[in-house]
């Protein structure tokens, strides 16, 4: 079944239901003094949503069922003694080649005596299904809007069912993405239970060495799979990100906000919020085929070591790549604090920069907390820069200047390639992500805790 000329039939079929309530309602509102409880829009609207209902009932109904009707179908143009010899994936490669004759697409090889004719009868099959299954759903709106049509009356409260139903739609989209969240934690959280079956938590969660096995010739020696060595990683490269990045760009929305001309601010801004549009990759490249080598060559200048590939590179280029987020997102915070509050303290004698430290940058502590956290979120999730810059060397260091590995570098590593999911060496990657996801609630409880208290000292 096409779904652009699904979708078009349904356009039409929707303009069409909304056109008959319009007019009916304003056919309502006659000269006589007759008085309408709802606008002409809400009865149109009410008579799309009673059209759309029915229609999209059966299409779902046939999406869901519809494959296996056709199957079912195609299985049936195959011969029984042709069946017989097959097996289970032998009979899905069978029909898989008669629904390729069937779209026209061909299959290679000598088709079999069979197949040619089975392949046009499940064509004639297909398009016989589509346009029954088309029609059944376009009669049903149809009647869904006669239906609709007709309860139409003066003191019908259409828009009371509208809003309500909007409502309702708003209320499935908001439980659509809390049920998300909830089936993400849930899958990281019983996969992560099945992870420590095999490795005990205590090594996991306070472990030093990481180094797992993917064979070994004895039984039950997965290796190790000490976290530490991934944390302290994540968390040097993530605060040396921070520390590149927090001052600049919130220094950079300052200046934005309240002391460049217009015309340096129409350029200024939209060249640093190029860099958010950069690929992660490019960053990554660029960390070390320049960073890198800039830094080992400037160490060995002063008489440092400093590895090319480090916490320390990948550090640095990930603040550069988090600039945009707190500049754009401060900056935009910054210019929504009411101008009163401004012209407010340059009355009582402030300076500029006495407004913006004691006035500007407490009214808008909420907004940057929240920039300062989607900042640090997006440098404890960054995989591609970590993977060509940070060295992916999981050893516990003190020092920023020689390689690490990070939480995410693992699970890339060790859910890349065949994994059947049965073993410590993939589930460890649920364990880490759910390692990833407790440090991101941590740091929004802070930051909630932080904007609280500041909101109530400044108010």
């Amino acid at each position: 079944m096409n779904s652009f000329l699904i979708a078009g039939l349904l356009l039409v079929l929707l303009g069409i239901a909304y056109q008959v309530g319009w007019s009916r309602s304003r056919n309502l509102a006659t000269p006589n003094g007759v008085k309408v409880h709802s606008r002409p829009q809400y009865h149109g609207s009410l008579v799309a949503i009673w059209t759309l209902v029915p229609t999209l009932i059966i299409l779902a109904l046939w999406g869901y069922f519809g494959p296996d009707i056709v199957r079912s179908f195609a299985v049936s143009q195959i011969p029984a003694d042709v069946i017989g010899g097959l097996d289970q994936m032998g009979l899905n490669n069978a029909v898989l080649r008669l629904q390729s004759i069937a779209s026209g697409y061909g299959v290679t090889g000598e088709l079999a005596p069979y197949e040619q004719a089975a392949g046009e009868s499940l064509r004639s099959f297909q398009l016989l299904t589509s346009l029954l299954v088309a029609g059944v759903a376009i009669a049903a709106g149809i009647a869904a809007l006669l239906f609709a049509r007709s309860r139409i009356t003066a003191r019908l409260r259409a828009r009371n069912s509208v809003e309500r139903i909007v409502n309702l739609a708003l209320l499935a989209c908001s439980g659509v993405a809390i049920l998300t969240t909830l089936g993400i934690v849930a899958s990281l959280l019983t996969e992560a239970i099945r992870f420590f079956t095999f490795i005990n938590p205590i090594d996991f969660f306070f472990g030093t060495v990481w180094n797992p096995k993917f064979s070994s010739t004895v039984a039950g020696d997965y290796g190790q799979y000490g976290l530490l060595p991934l944390l302290s990683g994540t968390l040097m490269v993530a605060a040396i990100a921070m520390l590149v990045a927090v001052p600049v760009g919130l220094m950079a929305a300052i200046y934005l906000s309240q002391y460049a001309p217009r015309q340096l601010r129409a350029v200024a801004k939209p060249l640093i919020e190029i860099l958010a549009g950069i690929p992660t990759i490019v960053y990554g490249f660029f960390a070390l085929v320049t960073v890198g080598p800039f830094l080992r060559d400037a160490g060995a200048a002063i008489g440092i070591s400093v590895s090319a590939t480090s916490a320390l590179t990948a550090g640095i280029v990930m603040g550069i790549m988090i600039i945009p987020f707190i500049s754009s997102l401060s900056d935009d915070i910054l210019n929504q604090v009411p101008r009163t509050l401004r012209d407010g303290a340059y009355g009582l004698g402030a300076t500029q920069s006495e407004t913006i430290r004691n006035v500007l940058l407490p009214a808008a502590l909420p907004g940057i907390v929240g920039a300062f956290l989607l900042a640090v979120s997006r440098a404890i999730g960054e995989t591609m820069i970590v993977v060509l810059a940070a060295g992916n060397s999981p050893i516990l260091r003190g020092t920023p200047l020689e390689p690490v590995s990070t939480i995410t570098v693992s699970i890339v590593n060790q859910l890349t390639g065949d994994t059947d999911f049965a073993g410590p060496q993939s589930l460890v990657g649920f364990a880490l992500g759910l390692t990833l996801f407790v440090m991101t609630l941590l740091l929004n409880i802070v930051a909630l805790y932080i904007v609280r208290r500041f909101r109530e000292q400044y108010e």
